[in-house]
């Protein structure tokens, strides 16, 4: 009872990494709030899907193992969420802002009519107080994500309705194991008393999930090129360093709405999150909105010939030049000294 839940989703039998990294903090979570971490699996052929889910931490889990739970469809999954809360009550549940995760959160916390924050970047455990209401309230789930455009940040609160719902990207949190030996309780569900048969009404006929083409959010090293680098044929120069460093290339918004580079490269806050060790950003100007998706990483290069560039204020290294100028003097070098 009114403990911390996450949703997590499963490609296959494989629990996805957003839902881990959720887990880790949803550990978090739980632990401010002297309560305990549940976790919630639905899907087909899950037998030992639990090794994969209480090393974060989690104190339960509740298993939902049935033939037309995936691929996921809609109904048969809001419906468990929704009878479930129903019985258990938590105060929070968290799931990935993903294609999923944005169609079934909706759906949940319209039927609980509990509210929800999408696309979160942060979350926080504190106190609201309600002078017109003259009420305090204590341990409210901060919901953080921009707003306006990312010209602001905002913080979210639901302070009378539950559970308090909140998606979140992938790579926003980090993924940690907290004890590979940890205990926590199995729980397997009988699906038909939570799923009536109707919501099986859609059948899916053929499930085909296309690999990513890159490793952007794994990658130790990413090269990242804005507008400044003003064309696609100059981000070649790029993908030549990216090869030399053994990284990824990545772009800003400016540059893929431009058409130097795919979309699916494309960091920030409408883009993917990265944490490289290594972040060279070339001719990006540093909107608040790629910040978002890249501020956590290790070494920041900025190389920029505008010395007010924004990115400047946040990077560990900035060189001052034109990229056409500077990225082939670091090509040459890296090939003669990496021999």
């Amino acid at each position: 009872m009114n403990n911390v839940f996450v949703y997590c989703e499963l490609e296959g039998t494989t629990v996805a990494d957003v839902s881990l990294e959720l887990l880790t903090k949803g550990r978090k979570l739980a632990n401010q709030l002297g309560c305990q971490l549940e976790a919630i699996v639905a899907g087909s052929g899950l037998e030992g899907v639990e090794k994969q889910i209480l090393p974060y931490g989690v104190d339960k889990v509740h298993v939902f193992d049935a033939p037309g739970l995936f691929p996921y469809t809609s109904l048969p999954h809001a419906s468990i969420l929704i009878n479930l809360f129903k019985e258990e009550k938590p105060q929070i549940c968290l799931m990935g802002a993903t294609v999923i995760g944005r169609d079934l959160g909706p759906r949940v916390s319209s039927a609980l009519t509990s509210g929800l924050t999408a696309d979160c970047t942060a979350l926080e455990i504190g106190p609201h107080e309600d002078k017109r209401a003259g009420k305090t309230y204590e341990n409210l789930l901060y919901q953080i994500r921009p707003a306006f455009g990312g010209n602001i940040v905002a913080t979210i609160i639901n302070p009378e309705h539950r559970p308090q719902m909140a998606t979140v990207r992938e790579g926003v949190m980090k993924k940690e194991i907290l004890d590979a030996n940890y205990q926590g309780e199995i729980i397997r569900h009988d699906v038909a008393k939570y799923v009536p048969e109707t919501e099986y009404v859609v059948k899916v006929i053929d499930h085909h999930v296309e690999k990513a083409k890159h490793n952007l959010k794994g990658a130790p090293i990413v090269i990242a090129g804005g507008y400044g680098m003003g064309s696609k044929e100059n981000f070649d120069m790029l993908y030549e360093l990216a090869k030399e460093l053994h990284g990824e290339v990545g772009a800003s918004r400016a540059a893929v709405d431009a058409g130097f580079c795919e979309h699916d490269r494309q960091i920030g806050q409408t883009g993917v999150t990265v944490r490289p060790k290594l972040y060279i950003a070339c001719g990006i100007s540093g909107q608040i909105q790629h910040i978002a998706g890249m501020q956590d990483a290790g070494i920041i290069i900025s190389v920029n010939s505008d010395p007010n560039a924004p990115i400047n204020a946040i990077a560990d290294y900035v060189i001052n030049g034109t990229v056409e100028e500077v990225i082939p003097k670091m090509i040459k070098y890296y090939k003669k000294n990496s021999k």
